[in-house]
């Protein structure tokens, strides 16, 4: 076997070995993108007579400004695909807290409503979330409903369970690297004898045979 099969061996288990520690906890790397599929306002909350800038946001995330939503009472109905989409991305097992606000000129940004946005809250890949008298929206995001243990609220016992995950799956990776760099560290090191053995084999035949010449040609003491 050469040195490069070996290698290719040893990498091609590692990555088995890791995709199968990773699939043990799906919870921990999985997320799926969030659009806004409808939207209706009530009411707006900027007292000059302006067309009202409507966005939404997480945080920590920059916001994303809905630049059709401009008049009170009627449905806009967007494709997912305009320039602004996606809203944001959710994770399996994290919630995030959101919003969507008006811009306003002259004093801080007011605010329609602020949650927890939370895969968990998808149905069948859709989530309405209803505030009276401000707005109704409706959101997708078909990848929600395949998530490994939907995301809930986030609780103190929830952030230790997943620490221990993460620790878990950092010993078991390292534990698994190290055992496979010792597996193909000795692969080799067992076929550089081998090697060493037929060599030493080869050049005492060169021998044999040389003498057996000499003992023909009578050429030997």
């Amino acid at each position: 076997m050469s040195i490069r099969n070996l290698l290719n061996c040893g990498i091609s288990r590692h990555f088995l070995a890791s995709w199968i520690v990773l699939s043990c906890f799906p919870g921990l790397i999985f997320s799926a993108v969030v659009t806004l599929d409808s939207i209706q306002i009530f009411e707006t909350h900027e007292w000059l007579a302006v067309k009202p800038t409507i966005y939404f946001a997480c945080n920590g995330q920059n916001k994303t400004v809905l630049p059709d939503v401009k008049k009170t009472n009627i449905l806009y109905v967007f494709k997912g695909e305009e320039s602004w989409q996606p809203l944001t991305e959710l994770e399996s097992k994290r919630c995030k807290r959101c919003g969507i606000y008006e811009q306003d000129a002259i004093k801080s940004d007011d605010e329609f409503d602020e949650w927890e946005f939370c895969s968990s809250d998808f149905k069948d890949g859709k989530y309405i979330r209803v505030k009276e008298k401000e707005f109704n929206a409706t959101f997708l995001c078909p990848q929600c409903t395949s998530l490994p243990m939907g995301a809930s609220k986030p609780s103190a016992s929830d952030n230790g369970v997943n620490i221990r995950h993460i620790a878990i799956v950092i010993v078991i990776s390292a534990l698994v690297s190290t055992v496979m760099i010792i597996a193909v560290v000795a692969a080799y090191k067992g076929w550089q004898k081998k090697k060493r053995q037929q060599d030493q084999a080869r050049f005492l035949k060169l021998f044999e045979d040389g003498d057996d010449i000499e003992d023909e040609l009578g050429l030997g003491p």
